[in-house]
């Protein structure tokens, strides 16, 4: 096989991302398909358009959860989805361009060239289902190019069995025939092997808490996948630096021990994303975790925060102290510098920019990338920490997970951070009560391996927490009431200085009392009523930010202070449908056009044929 010309493929792929619906279409005016797939370059060049289902950045900065809270709730969250005249997800154009290059590779007489292009179309086709099969549950499939007459356009939903059968079906043919060279930028062995990991987790764990039967061979190929990746040693734990877990978001280029498969980002291409201006700008996103999540985090020597005293109300400053490393490595942190910051300026949380005022620095490379579309690094899509969290999740479900299992990957994680690793038996032993909560951790989880399993998720929650992972977790888990919750941010003690109407409180950020050592400045005064001025405060202290109750953010008990509330259930409640609300609704457009295709259950679209 010809050497590839990666330079000339990635400019391809940037021209085939900035495109938009055209990708769906073939470019019958410039040449027709039974002349073209003869040799590796036209086969390479066609194929570049199918990296367009490889997700853009927002998929991960953009995440919106229980865990990671933004200004604007989803609809999924709120509960006010409806069934959709168009569109919704139901959409097919790349999967015909993928079938088009499988019906006509044959025409390329070079067999290893012609089963390498095969095996990356196969794989996005799996791909391409694993994410309609997420949303819609059964779909049609069609693995061949349909003309508008054709009658099999009209063909009914096939069984999710049937689908998923087919998915591995291409998998394993991507496995065995797309080579086994690493790329973060190009679909490889390595690739097909993560997808099928994701896959059967997801698909296993789906059947398992939604009872669908069956879910045990997915499982066990999601072990078998994760194995095969784990034992090839071709990838392992970024480990380089003081801060490697947050260095590994913050790299411009995807770092290739860890990464599996990354979406390419340029500067001098002007390929860019939007995660600074989402994460610090002031009318983006103002993402920021929840005290759940936050809560959920263990102290450094593995002991549960939960059971520290006075764990509720700890403010900012204290509850950061002694905490697993990539927490202060996930959200701005006390006395935290921006990476790639020359000035070397501390900065405190930005509530401004944050709704639950822990402010995410996860993904952010530099003020080089401040500003509406500016920031180039790329994004991860898969990395070795998911396919050892696949793992030991998929084993401990099946009730073969032993510590050794965890040595060999949940360890390696935790490594990074100098974390200890779980204790499968202590684990079972004492379930912690918060991850058995149905408030702040899971109400399904059940069976002698529970303790376990609960630890496994709060470790996957909080590794790949920003990477767009959450959503979907909860739809396999069968969480969905965790939607239902009062979201929370930041605690507060009360506003317990002025009097009456006109009160205010003090806030450290930084150094844990007021003040920095050299000079009289304070982070934040929350205040009610009239804002204090310096001199009422203090001749010589300096407020950095002033910040009125209820305008930019409420507490739970007002002035005498307590959590933030993120989105109050009273102003704005909330519905999780255990019936419906798993699966999205079909268009109403193409249930006029096919009807054949029945309905989700649950959602009403005022048809009946």
């Amino acid at each position: 096989m010809r050497k590839i010309n990666y330079s000339v493929i990635f400019f391809l792929m940037l021209l085939f991302i900035a495109c938009d619906d055209k990708l769906d279409r073939f470019p019958l005016d410039s040449f027709a398909p039974e002349n073209y797939f003869n040799n590796e370059s036209e086969l390479q060049t066609f194929s570049n358009q199918f990296y367009w289902l490889v997700p853009s950045a927002v998929a991960g900065y953009g995440e919106n959860s229980d865990v990671i809270l933004n200004h604007t709730m989803t609809p999924e969250m709120q509960g006010t989805r409806i069934v959709p005249n168009s569109g919704g997800g139901w959409d097919w154009g790349s999967l015909r361009n993928i079938n088009l290059l499988l019906k006509y590779s044959y025409r390329c007489e070079d067999v290893d060239v012609r089963e390498h292009y095969e095996g990356i179309a196969r794989f996005f086709r799996a791909w391409f289902y694993f994410e309609k099969v997420k949303r819609f549950g059964d779909v049609p499939w069609y693995d061949k190019v349909l003309g508008s007459t054709d009658p099999e356009l009209m063909k009914p939903r096939d069984s999710r069995e049937f689908v998923m059968t087919k998915i591995l079906e291409d998998l394993e043919f991507a496995i065995k025939k797309i080579p086994a060279t690493k790329s973060t930028e190009r679909i490889t062995h390595w690739t097909a092997l993560a997808l099928k990991s994701r896959i059967c987790l997801f698909e296993g764990t789906f059947r398992k808490y939604h009872q669908l039967g069956d879910w045990e061979k997915y499982l066990t190929q999601c072990v078998d996948a994760s194995e095969k990746l784990m034992l090839s040693n071709q990838y392992r734990i970024y480990q380089n630096g003081a801060y490697p877990y947050r260095d590994l978001f913050a790299s411009v280029s995807a770092i290739e021990d860890e990464v599996i498969l990354a979406r390419r980002y340029s500067k001098e291409l002007k390929v860019y994303h939007d995660a600074n201006f989402h994460l610090r700008g002031l009318t983006g996103g103002r993402a920021g975790m929840s005290k759940k999540i936050v809560d959920s985090y263990l102290m450094k020597d593995g002991s549960r925060f939960t059971e520290q005293e006075g764990w509720k109300t700890m403010q900012y400053y204290e509850e950061m102290q002694n905490r697993d490393p990539r927490l202060t490595q996930t959200v701005v942190n006390p006395g935290h510098i921006r990476v790639a910051d020359k000035t070397k300026t501390v900065l405190a949380p930005d509530f401004n920019a944050s709704i639950s005022g822990y402010q995410i620095q996860k993904w952010d490379a530099g003020p080089d990338g401040d500003g509406w579309q500016q920031s180039y690094n790329d994004f991860i899509v898969f990395r070795i920490a998911e396919i050892y969290l696949n793992y030991a999740e998929a084993k401990a479900e099946l009730g073969t997970l032993i510590q050794e299992d965890l040595n060999i990957s949940i360890k390696k994680i935790r490594d990074r951070v100098g974390m200890p690793n779980i204790d499968m038996n202590q684990a079972n032993s004492n379930p912690d009560p918060y991850l058995e909560s149905p408030v702040t951790g899971y109400r399904n989880v059940t069976g002698p391996n529970k303790g376990v399993i609960l630890e496994i998720r709060r470790e996957r929650t909080i590794e790949l927490a920003c990477e767009g992972h959450r959503y979907y977790d909860i739809i396999r888990w069968k969480e969905g009431k965790v939607f239902e919750q009062e979201f929370y941010g930041m605690y507060f003690n009360s506003l317990d200085k002025g009097t009456g109407e006109n009160r205010y409180g003090l806030y450290d950020m930084n150094d844990g009392q007021i003040g920095y050592e050299d000079e009289d400045y304070v982070d934040i005064c929350i205040y009610s009523g009239k804002q204090p001025s310096d001199n009422e405060i203090s001749e010589t202290t300096i407020i950095l930010f002033f910040y009125k109750l209820n305008e930019l953010f409420r507490l739970e008990n007002g002035v005498d202070g307590g959590r933030i509330i993120c989105h109050d259930l009273k102003d704005n409640p909330r519905k999780w449908d255990e019936e419906k609300d798993y699966l999205y609704p079909i268009p109403v457009q193409e249930r006029l056009l096919n009807h054949n295709l029945t309905q989700n259950p649950g959602w009403n679209d005022g048809l009946s044929f």
